[in-house]
């Protein structure tokens, strides 16, 4: 029992390593772009790499550890991890950084979809709330503090070690991590035989990457015709992924991606409002974090500062989603969307207004509203979105809904830099970088205007509860199998 609570403790931990490196990385930008002279593509590179690699590869990582062991899976993603780190904090160019941040994405997906899989093995369904609480509580603390040491560890220059700090901080947390997990985790693999959808892997990193290389790369190479065949043939890609994902759906329901999922109108609204919110969030940061440290001049502990109403207003906003998320449902992530917006567009207003003379604390009610919106949208989104589906597809679902998160994320921030650096061009000055952003963040909040306008036609509350009744009742009767399927070795 000891040993199962302290794997618990191990899962957790590396869970938050994942989520701090989400956003520790942002105040590090400035400093980064500094020293290693890193172009404003490759300062994208660094921020969307990560999550672009990690989202191509998440699907695949869980059914690699269902067939090889989670904990052998688990153990390979955080030795990875940590070796990417170190590469990270060892970058001696902006290239060198951009691959080693693709590779630590590519571990992380390795990593990350052991540990629920892992929980699930580890305690019956009755036993899993605490646990998933728990997880959920680590990510909001990992959204408050990735800004706050990271702000820390480059403005104290922690080690005389700069912005490289934030990467290497990752390498004794991962030894210790990987030792940890080798003691107190048990194996398991499923006793069902699994596939791996290898083609359907390569079309859609191909797509992804024909998209997002020609978005962030463009404009540094003046828009030559060859980068707008990149971006034409990744729609064609597209169009081939989907054939056969169908297919592959209908001969073997081994699909990365299966498309019968989005036979239900509910779920293709949930798919497109996690999307939509996600592309707004690295996009948003990534421009006011630059705004702030390179065009006013903030240190970046005083721009991680800035930052923190919001992530202390979506910490409140998880509180009063928890209970209202049951009631309200769909209109729940409705006002949260709208209330978000809200907060950007109140951002907008006060930059334009003060200027140069702005200050920290003029943006702390608006960024506590966004920060807010935020989890009154993400919280019940999950719930809202699997409703229409069957509860035997209710894990390949959420999987998918995790992956379509992480690309929003990767192709917000393209479609971002795309309008924030060709607004600034070469001239990195105030007034240039504020234009910039003011033309920038409305990137985010027209995607927010699309999951608004989605959220219309998610499923309503009482389909959300007939959903959960089910599904807590198949918990129940299957239990014991899904103690077989887990195959101790």
């Amino acid at each position: 029992m000891r040993l199962r609570w302290l794997a618990v403790v191990v899962l957790l931990f590396a869970a938050f390593m994942d989520l701090l490196d989400t956003t520790i990385v942002n105040v590090a930008l400035p400093a980064i772009e500094q020293d290693l002279n890193a172009t404003a593509a490759q300062l994208e590179w660094i921020v969307s790499g990560y999550v672009l690699s990690f989202a191509v590869l998440l699907i695949t990582g869980g059914r690699l550890g269902d067939i090889f062991g989670r904990k052998r899976l688990f153990l390979i993603g955080v030795t990875g991890f940590t070796l990417a780190s170190a590469s990270c904090a060892a970058a001696t160019s902006g290239d060198m950084l951009v691959v080693s941040r693709l590779v630590q994405g590519a571990f992380g997906a390795m990593m990350i979809p052991q540990v629920l899989s892992i929980i699930q093995v580890l305690f019956a369904p009755k036993e899993r709330a605490g646990v998933f609480g728990a997880l959920g509580a680590i990510s909001g603390l990992a959204a408050v503090a990735g800004p706050l040491i990271g702000g820390l560890l480059v403005t104290q220059n922690a080690f005389e070690l700069g912005w490289r700090s934030v990467f290497i901080i990752n390498v004794p947390v991962g030894v210790l991590l990987f030792i940890a997990a080798a003691i107190c985790i048990p194996e398991s693999r499923t006793a069902k035989r699994a596939s791996l959808d290898l083609p359907g892997v390569i079309l859609i990193s191909a797509t992804l990457f024909l998209l997002v290389y020609g978005l962030i790369e463009g404009r540094d190479l003046d828009w030559p015709a060859g980068i707008w065949v990149m971006i034409g043939a990744s729609p064609v890609l597209l169009g081939v992924f989907i054939w056969y994902q169908s297919w592959r759906d209908r001969h073997s329901g081994s699909a990365l991606v299966p498309t019968s999922l989005f036979h239900s109108r509910g779920y293709s609204a949930g798919v497109i409002t996690s999307f939509s919110f996600s592309a707004s969030i690295g996009g948003f940061f990534l421009i006011l974090v630059l705004y702030l440290q390179i065009g006013l001049g903030f240190s970046a502990i005083a721009a991680a500062l800035t930052t923190l109403p919001f992530s202390i207003g979506a910490l409140f906003g998880s509180g009063l989603a928890v209970p209202l998320g049951p009631r309200l449902g769909k209109r729940l992530i409705l006002i949260g969307a709208v209330a978000q917006i809200s907060g950007y567009v109140w951002i907008a207003n006060i930059i334009a207004a003060e200027g140069n003379a702005l200050v920290g604390p003029d943006l702390i009610a608006p960024m506590a509203l966004a920060g807010l919106g935020l989890t009154l949208l993400v919280v019940p989104l999950t719930d809202v979105s699997l409703a229409q589906t069957s509860i035997a597809n209710a894990g390949a679902a959420s999987g998918v809904l995790g992956t379509f998160q992480q690309v929003g994320s990767a192709i917000g921030v393209a479609v971002v830099g795309v309008v924030f650096f060709g607004i600034v061009g070469v001239d990195f000055v105030p007034d240039t970088l504020r234009d910039a952003f003011l033309g920038g963040i409305w990137v985010p909040i027209t995607a927010l205007g699309l999951a608004a306008i989605a959220s219309f036609l998610l499923p309503n509350v009482a389909q959300v509860a007939a959903h959960k009744a089910d599904a807590e009742l198949a918990m129940e009767l299957e239990a014991a199998a899904l103690a077989e399927d887990a195959v101790p070795v």
